[in-house]
């Protein structure tokens, strides 16, 4: 049973332009805990054309919400901007993904300075001792899971099924350099199916687990159906060390959706398994060891993490019968769940366009942030939470 609890959600960015921070699985506050990123255009529930930039910048909590500009991308997608972030070990410094010509590459930015470096590969997700991203090729993402890639980029193996010069890419952020590290042949042929063959596979939804040390990532391939339309993908999730070695089929069970590391070995992820069919699954790494938490509570896939001391579970839902995307705290000692939120969501919006919440933490469990559709245009809103978390 949940228990409703609505919390006030403060608007933190205004019109008439639309503002995102975008994915749920990295902090939008940096270390001090007064300055949020969030991501600028001035249209939306379209796809972005190339050429049609987003402009970066950071809200100053302390300065009656100023958002302060930093920098332009002509790289980015609704669901996940342009991976625009703070750089893990350095205080004032971001990194967000652009375009140069008919390529991808990152930026690293100094907030204050302005100093500006530029790597050889855009990145997909950062390590937490700040010396390693993963990066993958977000024109193949793009065409095969529209939302997540950026359109206009060059793609050398855009008809190979399943190459094996392309994949997961290990950047060292320190020299500037890169090395692929799993293929997307390598995980095709070691984990055939039949219903493989001649589809294109793709990777996404890369993370580092908190050491560091290992890596997960989602293997993606299409299915078609009769009449020889795409259909459908099917997922496989997988764990490895950094540099790809000791791959873990940690769920083949044809569907796993949102997901976060909660420990050096352990990961909450919203899967389909045969045992207790779509629930939160917490994993532990290289073991088949699972456990179901919250089973039936929430109203099915959400984008799902755990606060800082392992204490709640965050996470939300997609647009229920009245259109109306909820969010949930869930107690994991006490297993009581609560709704926090209720939040009004177009159906008119083509879905690569869709503005899902999108939770996140503040680095304190104090307050959560997400984007939202719910008062007409895509904003930011901030919720104080520490009635809950500390209590």
């Amino acid at each position: 049973m949940i228990q409703k609890q609505h919390l006030p959600a403060r608007r933190i960015t205004h019109g008439p332009k639309h503002h995102f921070f975008g994915y749920f699985d990295k902090f939008p506050w940096d270390q001090s805990g007064r300055y949020l990123l969030a991501q600028e255009v001035d249209f939306t529930a379209r796809q972005p054309l190339p050429g049609e930039k987003l402009l970066l910048g950071m809200i100053d909590l302390q300065d009656a919400e100023r958002f302060i500009p930093l920098a332009e991308s002509d790289a980015w997608c609704w669901q996940q901007g342009c991976m625009f972030q703070w750089l893990n070990d350095a205080k004032t410094k971001v990194i967000y993904n652009d375009r140069e010509g008919d390529h991808f590459v990152a930026r690293i930015l100094d907030v204050h300075s302005g100093e500006k470096q530029t790597l050889c590969r855009p990145i997909y997700c950062l390590s937490p001792d700040g010396k390693w991203a993963l990066s993958v090729s977000f024109s193949r993402l793009d065409r095969e899971r529209p939302g997540y890639g950026y359109p206009g980029g060059s793609d050398a193996f855009e008809k190979v099924k399943c190459p094996d010069e392309d994949g997961i890419f290990l950047v060292d952020l320190k020299n500037n350099t890169s090395k692929l590290v799993v293929s997307i042949a390598e995980v095709t042929e070691k984990y055939y199916r039949s219903d493989m063959e001649d589809t294109p596979g793709w990777f996404n939804h890369l993370l580092f687990s908190p050491d560091s040390r290992r890596i997960a990532f989602f293997h993606r391939w299409r299915l078609w159906k009769k009449d020889g339309t795409p259909g459908w993908h099917v997922t496989h999730m997988f764990t490895a060390n950094r540099d790809g070695s000791d791959i873990w089929p940690l769920n083949l069970e044809n569907m796993s959706s949102h997901y976060t590391w909660t420990g050096e070995r352990t990961i909450i992820n919203y899967s389909n398994r045969f045992s207790h069919g779509s629930q939160y699954y917490h994993y532990t790494d290289q073991t088949h060891q699972t456990e179901v938490i919250a089973k039936d509570v929430f109203p099915g896939d959400g984008h799902c993490s755990y606060s800082s001391d392992g204490k709640w579970m965050l996470t939300d839902s997609y647009p229920q019968a009245d259109h109306c995307r909820r969010l949930f705290l869930y107690d994991l000692n006490k297993r009581e769940a609560f709704e926090i939120g209720s939040f009004y969501s177009d159906p008119a919006y083509p879905t690569p366009t869709r503005c899902d919440l999108h939770p996140n933490w503040s680095r304190d469990d104090r307050f959560v942030c997400i984007d939202s559709i719910h008062e007409g245009s895509r904003q930011m809103y901030l919720i104080d939470v520490s009635a809950f978390t500390k209590k």
